[in-house]
């Protein structure tokens, strides 16, 4: 895309259209991409805190190696796939050996064992999510207008797992006339499942990327496509990006960590027939965020071309001071709390379009060509990588701090910190963020 033509489409795209096929390839990518994490993600807490019998400290560092991977992949991953090797390659490698990875997951039941297995997957499947993005934003004609719609394709894969290792815990792992002390180890013993299903879709991708568009390295620049990036990074409007990235990326981390069990301590007083649609464990119902994802993601090209990525990324943070609020004050509103918890979980759609996702294309547009796959995983790194480690850390303090003598948690407490933090957020990206409409830096 040219320069004309990105700065048009932001009133009005003058692009061709993306091709059919081109559509449905990368769209079955990002919906194999995320079922692929989306299956165990939201349930691992309860998996090694119920079932494994982990500490919280211990499930703090599972949680942590999370993020070394995406620490490493832009100086590993970013630069490969930047100039040495075919991006779709990278991913089906990258891929297949995560499933063999994540497989063994589902049976480790030692701490050290399991901390060495996440670890090694960390390290392998982190980059792919940066790469996945670089690899779309190659061949779409217009990004504003077409990657929203290839995207939400993720999220619908995120809720399809989601939803069925919900159903899969409630039909198989609750038994009926249990306790309810029984009824929560039986599924979380059976969450294991969840890592045989990612190691199962990881494979069906592994091969899957062999087939996408062929996107190779950029073989005519020669300096470290990493520290080029860090150097792009270091101006407006990605440095204040990037600084916000961090505490936003706790935020996140508070969310994905605590809302499942949250919502978990709910879902037995909750009438049938939302456990019936959605499933026990939390994780399903956490799908509601993700199905407001594709409500979002599919109207933000409108907002897009007519708002500033200002506006757009403060709308993002607002919601996460929202949902956080919500939580926190769950019991004390004049709602139903079902009404407030689906509400804030619904949040989510907005909490992640109007931010995460504005903020790729941010990074998209204001990077050189060819250190855009460094840039993004340079943006991954903050986010999953630096953000994950801090905010599993903050979390858990925070976590530890909201127990009580008598192991119930104080949710007010302990959702009252990120609420705060994304106002403070907010404050940021008024004073440095700079306003007004920008033209896209790379030139296609």
């Amino acid at each position: 895309m040219s320069e004309s033509n990105a700065a048009t489409s932001m009133t009005g795209s003058t692009a061709p259209p993306m091709g059919a096929k081109l559509g449905s390839q990368l769209s079955i990518m990002m919906f194999l991409q995320y079922a692929i994490w989306g299956a165990w993600l939201p349930l691992m807490y309860t998996f090694l805190s119920t079932h494994r019998g982990f500490t919280g400290s211990q499930i703090g560092m599972m949680f942590m190696v999370g993020g070394v991977g995406a620490i490493l992949a832009p100086f590993v991953a970013g630069q490969i796939a930047d100039r040495y090797f075919n991006t779709e390659k990278f991913l089906g490698i990258s891929h297949l050996v995560g499933a063999v990875l994540v497989w063994q997951l589902s049976w480790v039941d030692s701490y050290g064992g399991f901390l060495t297995f996440a670890l090694i997957y960390s390290l392998v499947y982190s980059p792919t999510l940066a790469l996945t993005n670089s690899l779309a934003f190659h061949h779409m004609p217009d990004r504003d207008r077409d990657f929203g719609r290839v995207r939400l394709w993720g999220t619908i894969g995120w809720i399809c797992v989601g939803i069925g290792i919900g159903q899969y815990l409630a039909f198989n792992h609750t038994p009926a006339d249990a306790t309810v002390e029984v009824q929560n180890a039986a599924q979380a013993a059976g969450i294991a499942s969840a890592f045989k299903l990612s190691a199962i879709l990881g494979g069906i991708m592994g091969i899957y990327c062999f087939l996408l568009p062929a996107t190779p390295p950029n073989k005519t620049v020669k300096k470290n496509a990493a520290l080029e990036a860090v150097s792009e990074i270091r101006k407006q409007p990605l440095l204040t990006l990037f600084i916000l990235a961090v505490p936003i990326s706790c935020i996140h981390q508070f969310y994905f960590v605590h809302t499942a069990p949250f919502l978990g301590t709910f879902q037995n007083k909750l009438a049938s027939d939302i456990n019936n649609i959605f499933g026990v464990g939390g994780g399903g119902l956490m799908t509601i965020g993700q199905m407001s994802e594709l409500v979002v993601l599919a109207i933000l090209p409108f907002f897009a071309k007519r708002l500033t990525r200002k506006t757009l990324l403060g709308v993002g943070i607002i919601a996460y001071a929202l949902r956080m609020f919500l939580f926190a004050y769950v019991e004390s509103l004049p709602f139903a709390p079902i009404v407030t918890l689906v509400t804030g979980v619904a949040l989510h759609g907005v909490c992640f379009g109007c931010f995460i996702f504005v903020a790729f294309m941010v990074v998209d547009e204001e990077t050189t060509g060819d250190i855009r796959a460094s840039a993004q995983s340079l943006f991954n790194l903050v986010i999953i990588g630096i953000g994950t480690i801090v905010g599993s850390l903050i979390a858990g303090y925070v976590a530890e701090a909201a127990t009580g003598a008598d192991k119930k948690m104080n949710y007010h407490m302990l959702f009252s910190v990120p609420m705060w933090a994304a106002v403070g957020c907010l404050v940021i990206l008024i004073a440095m963020y700079p306003g007004g409409r920008r033209v896209p830096k790379h030139p296609d």
